[in-house]
């Protein structure tokens, strides 16, 4: 399903792709020999969230390590066409993890304060979906905890966040905060609404950010 995505991206061949985390289910050398291998089949470049099941639910200095000697940073920012992209590890959101997690934090909050200033829009990738169905529910396993979620949204609310786009869920999940898209979109492996499997593409201009749904064709 995945070697069947890339062929459709490449026939849409847009400036670049994202996944938005659980690269693989077993963070295994197998495991992330097969991902590589495909995702080396992309005609563009192609930017990785760390997810769960990259990283862990609780990252720890071996999860940590393994991720970013295989695959990369866990988390970076990038410009494209004037546009700020900003990937994060959201599972140091999510658990408060020695040393990285603060780190994470800080990182964030300056570049995000940085790409803000250009008062061009950003756009904020990560794993987990800030909120699901609404802004103060319980936190629980597919969600941010109640404060991070509060102070993140906060914070794309001051720095021109145009939206925030997210995985995890395996459904999906479409939310507006105070003109902050929240998009957690379809997966290509396996959906649990009924959804099909597929991809979202994201049309970008000056003020204006639209997504399309493109099933698999399986």
């Amino acid at each position: 399903m995945f070697e069947q995505a890339v062929k459709q991206i490449n026939e849409l061949n847009p400036d670049f792709v994202v996944i938005c985390g659980d690269l693989v289910n077993q963070p295994d050398a197998a495991s992330y020999a097969d991902f590589l291998k495909v995702r080396k089949k992309f005609n563009m470049p192609c930017y990785c969230v760390a997810g769960n099941h990259d990283v862990q639910r609780v990252p720890t200095d071996t999860s940590l390590t393994c991720y970013r000697k295989t695959i990369g940073k866990d988390y970076y920012s990038f410009r494209h066409k004037g546009y700020t992209f900003i990937v994060t590890n959201t599972q140091l959101w999510n658990e408060e993890v020695k040393n990285e997690s603060v780190k994470h934090d800080q990182w964030f909050k300056k570049t995000l304060a940085a790409a803000g200033k250009r008062k061009s829009s950003v756009f904020v990738m990560g794993h987990s979906p800030v909120y699901i169905s609404e802004v103060d529910e319980k936190p629980a396993y597919f969600n941010f905890p109640s404060e991070k979620r509060k102070e993140v949204l906060e914070l794309f609310k001051a720095n021109h966040v145009a939206a925030y786009l997210s995985g995890h869920a395996h459904k999906l999940v479409l939310n507006d905060y105070q003109g902050v898209q929240l998009v957690s979109c379809e997966a290509t492996s396996k959906n649990l609404d009924d959804r099909p499997l597929g991809f979202r593409v994201w049309d970008v201009s000056p003020g204006k950010a639209s997504h399309r749904f493109v099933p698999l064709e399986l």
